[in-house]
Formats: C-alpha cells, sequence, structure tokens
C-alpha cells in the first residue's frame, strides 16, 4: 500500500498496555482515525524484558488500529521511557565568525553545548535547545541575523540506554512497523495534554505510567528539566494486592473500580467486596482502607518528584502548576493530593485540540500516543520529518539518523 503522507501513527509501547493511534491532518489541524490498545507483558519499568510478548502486543494494537481507521500502518513514531533515561541541561560558547549570527554558527554552538560526559552505555535521543546569549543580551529565541561578537547555548540533553532503544526499535520491526522517530514520553505527552501558555509561565507535567513516573518542567516555553521516577501504577497495584490479599488482576480492577488516592475522601461506612480466590469466598473491606493504601503509594511518588524539583531550584518556576496525565490520574483523589503535596495548583491532563475519535481517546491513558503522533505531524509541518525509518530491513543505526537532525530541531522548538 502506498504510504499517506497526512497519515501519522504514535506507538506508546508502555509497562502495562500498548496503545497505536492513527491520525489525518485535514485542513492544518489532525483527526483521530484509529485507536488500538493490547494488555502488554514484555516490559519491566519501560524496558523490554521479553521481545516475543512485546511484539505480540504490538500487533495485537497495530492490528486494532488498522481496522479501525480502513489504513495499512507501515511506520510509526515510538515513544520510549524507563529509568535509564537521563537529562542532563549543558552550555555552549563560540566566537561569531561574520559578526552577524548565522545557521552555521548556531550548529557550531549546539555542537559545543553537546561535548559532555555521558555514560558510555548511552546514546542521546534529544537535543533540546533552551535559549541563546548574544554577547550580553539573553533569553534569545532565535539568534539569526543578529550582530554580535559571541554566541552562548543552552541546551537539555535526554539520553537513553542504547540497548533499551535500539530492542524497542526491534519490536516494532518484527511487528512490521518502521520506527519514523524515537520521543521521550513525557515530552510526547506534554504535546497532548500543556497548552502553550502553561509552558510559558512554568508547568509540571506528571505523566504516571504502568512502570515509570515521567516528569518534564516547562519555564518560557522550553524544557528546563526532566527525569523519571521508577515507580508508576503497577506499584499501586502491587500495594493493592498485597494490602487486600487478592492476586494481582483482580487488585487492578478493585484499583480502578473503588480506587481513591486520599483515604480522607471516602466515607466512613463505604465498603467494597474483595474477590476471593481459591475457592475462598468474597470479603468485605472498608474503601477507606483502600485509600490509605493508596494514598501511600501515591504521596511517595509525588513527594519524590517535589523532593527533585526543590533540589534542582526549579519550584518558583513552576508558576501555572501541575498537569498529571497517564492512567493513574485517574484514581479519584489524585489531583487533592497532589494539591496538598506540591502546595500549587493541579490539573488532571486530558489530549487536546484534536479531532475526530475524541469520544475515544479522551483519557489521560491515551496522551502519550495522541502527544506522538501531534508530536509527528508538528515536526513534518517545519519540514524535518524527511529522514529515513529505522527499520531492520535497511540495517539503520537510529541513533546515527538522531544525530543528524539536530540542526533541524532548533528550527522545530523556535
Amino acid at each position: 500500500m502506498e504510504k499517506n503522507n497526512n497519515i501519522f501513527v504514535g506507538l506508546d509501547i508502555g509497562t502495562t498496555k500498548v496503545c497505536a493511534i492513527v491520525a489525518e491532518a485535514k485542513n492544518d489541524s489532525l483527526e483521530i482515525i484509529g485507536v488500538g490498545t493490547s494488555g502488554s507483558a514484555g516490559l519491566k519499568n519501560g524496558v523490554v524484558v521479553n521481545i516475543e510478548n512485546t511484539v505480540e502486543s504490538i500487533t495485537k494494537a497495530v492490528e486494532d488500529a488498522e481496522l479501525m481507521a480502513g489504513y495499512q500502518i507501515q511506520e510509526a513514531s515510538v515513544g520510549i521511557a524507563g529509568s535509564h533515561i537521563r537529562g542532563f541541561s549543558s552550555r555552549g560558547i563560540v566566537a561569531v565568525k561574520s559578526r552577524e549570527v548565522t545557521q552555521q554558527d548556531i550548529d557550531r554552538v549546539i555542537s559545543a553545548a553537546k561535548t559532555m560526559s555521558i555514560p558510555m552505555d548511552h546514546e542521546v535521543i534529544h537535543v533540546i535547545p533552551q535559549g541563546f546569549t548574544v554577547d550580553d543580551q539573553d533569553d534569545i529565541k532565535n539568534p539569526i541575523g543578529m550582530s554580535g561578537l559571541r554566541l552562548e547555548a543552552s541546551v537539555h540533553i535526554v539520553t537513553a540506554s542504547s540497548i533499551a532503544a535500539q530492542n524497542i526499535v526491534k519490536c516494532a520491526n518484527k511487528a512490521g512497523i518502521d520506527v519514523s522517530e524515537i520521543v521521550l514520553e513525557q515530552i510526547a505527552s506534554s504535546e497532548a495534554v500543556l497548552t502553550e501558555d502553561e509552558k510559558e509561565l512554568g508547568v509540571a507535567l506528571i505523566d504516571i505510567g504502568g512502570g515509570t513516573t515521567d516528569v518534564a518542567i516547562f519555564y518560557m516555553g522550553n524544557i528546563v528539566h526532566t527525569f523519571v521516577i521508577p515507580k508508576g501504577g503497577q506499584s499501586v497495584t502491587s500495594d493493592v494486592s498485597k494490602g487486600t490479599t487478592t492476586i494481582p488482576q483482580e487488585a487492578e480492577k478493585i484499583k480502578i473500580k473503588f480506587g481513591i488516592a486520599k483515604e480522607s475522601l471516602a466515607g466512613k461506612d463505604e465498603i467494597i467486596e474483595i474477590p476471593g480466590f481459591g475457592g475462598r469466598p468474597p470479603r468485605p473491606i472498608s474503601r477507606q482502607l483502600l485509600g490509605n493504601i493508596i494514598e501511600q503509594r501515591m504521596a511517595e511518588i509525588f513527594t519524590w518528584i517535589r523532593k527533585n524539583i526543590e533540589k534542582n531550584g526549579l519550584e518558583s518556576k513552576i508558576l501555572s502548576g501541575y498537569v498529571i496525565t497517564g492512567g493513574a490520574a485517574l484514581i479519584d483523589g489524585s489531583a487533592e493530593l497532589a494539591v496538598e503535596i506540591f502546595n500549587a495548583p493541579v490539573r488532571i491532563g486530558y489530549p487536546l485540540n484534536v479531532g475526530g475519535l475524541t469520544d475515544v481517546i479522551s483519557s489521560p491513558i491515551y496522551s502519550t500516543g495522541v502527544g506522538l503522533v501531534k508530536y509527528a505531524y508538528n515536526n513534518k509541518s517545519k519540514n524535518i520529518l524527511n529522514k529515513k525509518s529505522f527499520s531492520s530491513k535497511n540495517g539503520d543505526n537510529p541513533f546515527v539518523i538522531i544525530k543528524n537532525w539536530f540542526s533541524d530541531l532548533i528550527e522545530y522548538f523556535f
């Protein structure tokens, strides 16, 4: 089937689910035309641990999305997450050759900013310019054409485990999908759930996935910090399973149906029924007990996030507050608990500004998938998607291709 350049596909390969989203560009906007999901059993904390199971999950999600969209998926933008992700801030300085800043000067200063020590087993997946300084004039978004003698650039560099990224690409390829780009999941989610005003004023995005919680801080329209907490919705389910003495599958259902992130929000007389197993009869427990179990884990995750933000001196830059997305954001009381811990405004993040099957994707669990198609669309609209796919057919190294995008990324972010 011939490729349709107006079709964009996002593939969110998560610890607990795989989600494929198909969108079509129409009249300068995106319409969701296909959605497919499948349970995921091949990843742990965002990292592939079983290729066969992961390929099976991807295949199922892609087939469902294809059936709904009436389109055969050939390639996709794929998200990456996991505790192996690292974010660094760096700065580069160069002399302006012709006393007027050119694209060549920008390329040189970005290269200078990238000259830093990273772990041997890691590769760069994003170099995100945060701002430029020409001589003594700072906070410049696009310095091309400005007169000066010295050009400085501040960038945020994101790295990932080479093996983890290669296994993600391998699984997609084995499922018949070429990978057009690898995108940090919290960057993708930000495309779906944050407004430009929030990014400009300062906002923290908290994407609570199954295996990890991914965080990105924006200020003055740019990413200034990213980090990963190695706990997520699966940790909450595990706690519920142990605390109520039930199997994980039933604990997940209990969490979704009755879960509450603040014990005090449950009524004193609210009783729920825990299914029995192994021939045991069902038994009642109070919803407050369930809330106590969930609150402890969610509070731990939010407290880790707050401490990281305070450690990096960023709390004063989060002026518009916090946005929580991902599956665990749907637990009742999550926003109320976050307000208590962060002492700042909090809202739940739902996918924004897309058309089509909005009733299907109107949930935080689809934020990353929708964000991936929006990221791909925004990149193409700036003419930087004309690149070769990561395909096992041609043996390309994804990171060799990524390293050729750096100068184009400046055009995207500015």
